[in-house]
């Protein structure tokens, strides 16, 4: 990795997104300034993990689909921004060891627990994958709800300055485990995960987990 390209590319990234779009990030206060940190958030647009890297003050690194890193350019910008591969459809042991790894180490990871990008911009039926991760690790989890990511698309996005939310919500702890850990109990924390990043999102976002929220706003205080 480059000494430094993380923190131009995320000083770039910001200031992109203040001349580009009407960028608004709520919840600062509820990022710890140490230890670590697993972030589960909703995901629409490829530009999301850049998105939270730019939003908050720590390093972040995170999971990316293979496929990323298949051409030489993105590769190359995909691993220097901190991101490692995971293969999709199938268990893959060795991203879930690196992501194991990154938070034995005291860092900053970004999980998308639906797996892939919404395709109607509402949350999608997640996988078990991020709290298996969570319940492994014991790391404190930070809900984050995304929001107006997806009308970053196309030729003409800038000129329109789309408002774009990073809504930053309060950190809970999995519970404690050991040993085996049963489907049922993979299952439980990823509806409670789920819940927490629908309450910061608008109901239009909410898709699958509407009724899992308990807001009628749809936006955490």
């Amino acid at each position: 990795m480059i000494p430094g390209f993380y923190y131009v590319c995320r000083l770039v990234i910001r200031m992109l997104l203040l001349l580009l779009t009407q960028w608004q990030v709520k919840g600062k206060e509820n990022v710890s300034g140490q230890g670590p940190l697993l972030i589960v958030a909703n995901h629409i647009n490829l530009a999301d993990p850049v998105l939270i890297g730019a939003s908050l003050s720590r390093k972040v690194a995170f999971m990316a689909k293979e496929e990323l890193f298949r051409a030489p350019f993105s590769r190359f910008f995909m691993r220097n921004f901190g991101a490692f591969p995971v293969c999709r459809g199938r268990i893959d042991r060795k991203a879930f060891n690196q992501a194991n790894q990154v938070l034995a180490e005291g860092q900053v990871l970004v999980v998308f627990p639906e797996g892939r990008r919404s395709q109607n911009n509402q949350l999608q039926p997640a996988f078990l994958g991020s709290a298996l991760i969570a319940l492994r690790s014991g790391a404190l989890v930070l809900p984050v709800g995304i929001s107006g990511a997806e009308k970053i698309k196309g030729l003409t996005w800038m000129l329109r300055r789309p408002q774009v939310r990073v809504n930053i919500g309060h950190p809970f702890y999995p519970p404690s485990a050991s040993g085996r850990l049963p489907k049922e109990k993979r299952a439980e924390l990823t509806y409670s995960i789920m819940s927490h990043i629908a309450k910061l999102l608008p109901p239009e976002y909410q898709g699958n987990y509407a009724e899992l929220s308990g807001e009628t706003s749809g936006i955490e205080d």
